[in-house]
Parts: structure tokens; C-alpha cells; sequence
């Protein structure tokens, strides 16, 4: 018998809609903070997506395509749950990974070290276990001899590699992936890809957002095409790829 309750790594998003200000000049009064959201006043604002439904079964590899602008990392922000939407509902079973503005999390003045310990701590890891894995974390990012340098003296390359390390060492059930891999040498990059391919045979739910189609082909089998904060597309992602570039590559719109 089925169980009743969502596996982890299912997302759904159900008719979901986020705005945003376009200005800082627009100010609500205190009587529209308490007012239904869809009736509040909005000054100013414009919705940088709306009514956008989709689900996403544990162990998929789901393409984000879009131009820039498009709302591509907004849906990754609103499944992390670092954002809310205005509109809608979006459940996520389990844990999530974020590669998403990947070192935004560390402290330029702690060292390496104690970033390592910081920030997988509020990802749920515990000392213990960050203890047993310190080692492989700096590895895995080839900075040994900096582990214990300031962050902020580190290259932009170096906080993209330990950034990932950290991020890689989760167990979460989803993992999200935000083009951040395009900072650091091509060598590194390809290992950190051969780290997801292990995560994905691994039965992790991945959404990626890359504009490099090579890559959006070699780790994902479905897409979402986003434009204008629509869901213009949900398909498998050569389909996708394929609208993407019929729409603006092609007609140069």
C-alpha cells in the first residue's frame, strides 16, 4: 500500500505569485498592513511572477531556462524558502541544499576554518559531524594551505570551491544549483559536476539554472521554461532548449 505522505524531495508549487517594488519611494499605511495581501495598496510594485503551478517527483533532475531577469533564481530562492510568495502555496518535503549566491552565508573575517564550522552548522550538520568531515571538506576544495586564512583574503575561485564543499557534505534531499560554478577553472568545475552526478545516482531532486545548454542536457531530463514570470513550458528539457531558443535565439527577440 502507497503510504499517504509526500516522499522527500517532492515540490509542489501550486499557482504561485511574488512581486516586488520597482522603487523605495512607495509606502503602505498602516491599515493596508492588515488588509488581505491580493487587496493591499501596492505603489510602485509589479509581480515578478505569477500563476505558476508545477510538482516535482523525489529524484528528478529539473532545468530552469530562461533569460536574464526572467524569475529563474526567484523560484529557486521561493523553493529554498529564503523568500515567501505573495500568492499561492509551495510545499517542499525535506531538506534543501542551496547553491544559490553560494558564499553569501560566510564572514570575511573569520578564517576558513571557522567558516567551515559556521556554516555547516546552520545547515543542520552537528560538530561531530563537521569534525569528521573538516578534512574532506578542505580537501575536496584543494585550499589546505589555507585553512586557517582569513575568508576574505581568499580569491573569488577559492570561496566558490569551499563554498561547495560545504555545501556538497549535506545530506538534504534537494539540491539547488544556481549557475554559481560558473566563478573558478574548468578543472574544478568538472569535479564538482562529477559531485552531483553522485548525488543524483544518490536519489537527490536537483533544479539547476544555467544558461550552458551542454550542462542543463547532461544533468537534467525535464524543463521549466520561465519568461516574463510565466510559465511558458514544462517539458522534457531538449523540448524546452529547443522553445528557449526558437523564442530569442533564433527571432533575436
Amino acid at each position: 500500500m502507497a503510504s499517504p505522505y509526500p516522499a522527500e524531495g517532492t515540490i509542489r508549487v501550486d499557482d504561485i505569485g511574488i512581486r516586488f517594488k520597482r522603487n523605495r519611494s512607495g509606502r503602505r499605511s498602516f491599515k493596508d498592513l492588515f488588509a488581505d495581501r491580493s487587496r493591499r495598496a501596492k505603489p510602485g510594485e509589479f509581480w515578478a511572477m505569477r500563476h505558476v503551478s508545477f510538482e516535482v517527483a523525489p529524484g528528478e533532475a529539473i532545468g530552469v531556462v530562461g533569460r536574464n531577469g526572467q524569475g529563474k533564481s526567484t523560484l529557486l530562492k521561493l523553493v529554498a524558502r529564503v523568500m515567501l510568495p505573495d500568492e499561492g502555496r509551495i510545499e517542499v518535503e525535506g531538506g534543501v541544499a542551496p547553491l544559490i549566491e553560494i558564499t553569501g552565508g560566510f564572514v570575511n573575517d573569520l578564517s576558513v576554518r571557522d567558516n567551515v564550522y559556521l556554516t555547516a552548522g546552520l545547515h543542520g550538520m552537528s560538530k561531530r559531524e563537521i569534525d569528521a568531515a573538516f578534512d574532506e571538506i578542505i580537501d575536496f576544495a584543494e585550499i589546505a594551505d589555507f585553512a586557517d586564512t582569513p575568508y576574505k583574503h581568499l580569491s573569488s575561485g577559492m570561496k566558490v570551491r569551499i563554498a561547495f564543499s560545504v555545501i556538497a557534505r549535506l545530506e538534504e534531499p534537494i539540491l539547488l544549483v544556481d549557475e554559481v560554478l560558473a566563478v573558478g577553472d574548468k578543472a574544478f568545475r568538472e569535479k564538482c559536476y562529477r559531485r552531483i552526478d553522485e548525488m543524483l545516482v544518490g536519489g537527490r531532486t536537483l533544479f539547476f539554472v544555467s544558461h550552458n545548454e551542454k550542462d542543463l542536457l547532461r544533468f537534467c531530463r525535464r524543463g521549466l521554461y520561465l519568461d516574463r514570470g510565466e510559465l511558458k513550458l514544462d517539458a522534457p528539457i531538449q523540448e524546452v532548449i529547443d522553445r528557449y531558443n526558437a523564442d530569442y535565439l533564433v527571432k533575436g527577440a
